[in-house]
């Protein structure tokens, strides 16, 4: 029923029906995501999680994970591209430390969470125990509801951990079932030698674990970062609030929190087709539309955060644009 009405409430504003394109289906869906007619965004929050792996040891990134931590001091600072967007937007910006092999000062800006300094080299045993992901996941979900009791209903994630690619081309070979090799794509900057190395590698620890159940799949190969976003992601879904979800990263653990709760997609706002590779396949796995497509791979949730202007458009235009009577305009016969 209210699907209908919020239909009705868009039909008949003063415009030709569907002009709107996409902006309609936001606006509907924001409206069925708060259970109202007139969807409001309030204190929107982008928080982003960090964390090492223990595979970039084995070197599917063309960079030191030493990168993690001094790219967890530029947001701290203040000059990564997800400061500047999200001070452009005025939107509010949490990071946490989920896991990042470097001690860094209490700080009131970082939010500690560490489950440890980085998770384990998957080709020597499995990124970490099932206690421990059971921990992520209930961080995630603690870190969520603090916002949540500010008053935040919009919410979007971004990340930060060298290997982390690989984590999210594992996580997603195993739950979709896609090859390795599409799963797999140049992360942070390989040349076609070390995308082939990567893929190479792996195929390697893919075939050292059996599938499973998704709770398993997850310690296995998900890291801390990414398993804390599932934990955020479906308390989100739970408190009824608006995800917006952009990267590839991003992106896998949604994956694990759908595999685990497919209802979660029902508060999923797809914002941006990521350049990496896999990205596109698991979009389809998915069956999302996303918002933008303008090539980005840099992580840290930058999609989500561009995409934000696009949804506020949505908002306004349900509640605020006259209709066809009360704009004394009329309507088609």
């Amino acid at each position: 029923m209210l699907k209908q009405k919020l239909q009705h409430k868009v039909d008949f504003k003063s415009k030709p029906i569907g002009s709107l394109g996409k902006l309609e289906a936001i606006a509907i869906k924001l409206g069925l995501i708060q259970n109202t007619l007139n969807p409001q965004i309030m204190h929107p929050t982008h928080i982003v999680f960090a964390a090492d792996h223990g595979l970039s040891e084995a070197g599917v990134s063309p960079y030191p994970k030493e990168v993690t931590y001094q790219m967890v001091y530029n947001f701290l600072n203040g000059g990564a591209a997800i400061n500047v967007f999200c001070r452009q937007h005025q939107i509010n910006l949490k990071l946490v430390d989920a896991g990042v092999d470097h001690d860094f000062p209490d700080v009131p800006q970082l939010i500690s969470a560490k489950m440890g300094k980085g998770t384990n080299n998957i080709l020597l045993k499995p990124s970490m125990d099932i206690d421990t992901c059971n921990k992520c996941l209930k961080k995630g979900a603690q870190i969520l509801d603090t916002e949540y009791h500010k008053g935040c209903n919009t919410i979007s994630f971004g990340e930060m951990g060298i290997g982390n690619t690989a984590s999210a081309s594992l996580l997603m070979h195993k739950y979709t079932g896609n090859t390795i090799e599409n799963c797999t794509g140049r992360g942070a900057g390989h040349d076609e030698e070390g995308l082939k190395k990567k893929i190479y590698i792996l195929e390697k620890a893919s075939a050292m674990y059996p599938n499973t159940d998704p709770l398993s799949t997850l310690a296995t190969f998900g890291g801390f970062e990414i398993s804390m976003i599932c934990g955020a992601i479906m308390q989100a879904h739970k408190r009824g609030m608006c995800i917006l979800i952009d990267g590839f990263i991003v992106t896998s653990a949604l994956l694990a929190a759908y595999s685990l709760n497919n209802s979660v997609l029902d508060n999923c706002i797809f914002c941006h087709c990521s350049d990496e590779k896999g990205h596109r396949f698991l979009l389809e796995y998915l069956n999302a539309d996303p918002l933008l497509n303008l090539d980005l791979r840099l992580g840290e949730g930058t999609g989500a955060i561009l995409a934000f202007p696009l949804i506020q458009s949505a908002v306004l235009f349900l509640n605020e644009m006259a209709s066809f009577d009360s704009a004394g305009v009329s309507n088609k016969n």
